[in-house]
């Protein structure tokens, strides 16, 4: 389901000679296993690396069409919690076509059809970050060591974005 990528090389060639980058973070902040997308986009936003916006859309991606539409970026970046049986803390790529039924359940319309919107009718290519979160327990969050792959795994993100 996913390309494992801990260097983030495929994105970096991705995102190679972007001007604008939009980073969309996705996901529902009341939910330990489902508001990483959200945290981190806010942790990108707050590095304020050049040409990059942070968009936080919730559990509704499909309503900042207008806001990336003004944007006019080269590239959108969407981070969204993702059960991909990884390690808690890995950020690695889903392939839209892969995303399997149910994977995202807290959208209002499943993201490979808001990716496949962006892409065909505002023209703008989508890639899609999955970050796997802790067990999916109730008091769900992830350990210490996990925050720590976690954040190492933000960095290079942080480089790849910049490094364009």
């Amino acid at each position: 389901m996913t390309t494992r990528d801990p260097a983030f090389p495929d994105l970096r060639r991705r995102l190679g000679g972007t001007r604008l980058i939009a980073v969309v973070g996705i996901g529902d902040e009341l939910s330990h296993s489902d508001r990483l997308g959200m945290t981190a986009a806010r942790e990108i936003d707050r590095q304020s690396i050049p040409g990059v916006q942070v968009f936080l859309a919730g559990t509704v991606p499909e309503n900042i069409t207008g806001p990336l539409r003004r944007y006019r970026p080269d590239h959108i970046l969407l981070l969204d919690a993702a059960e991909m049986g990884e390690r808690p803390g890995t950020i690695a790529r889903i392939e839209p076509g892969r995303v399997r039924a149910g994977l995202f359940s807290t959208h209002a319309l499943p993201l490979p059809v808001v990716m496949e919107y962006i892409e065909r009718d505002i023209g703008i290519p989508v890639t899609l970050l999955g970050i796997q979160p802790g067990s999916s327990g109730a008091g769900d969050s992830l350990t210490g060591k996990d925050r720590a792959y976690l954040k190492e795994n933000l960095r290079q993100l942080s480089e790849a974005l910049r490094d364009r």
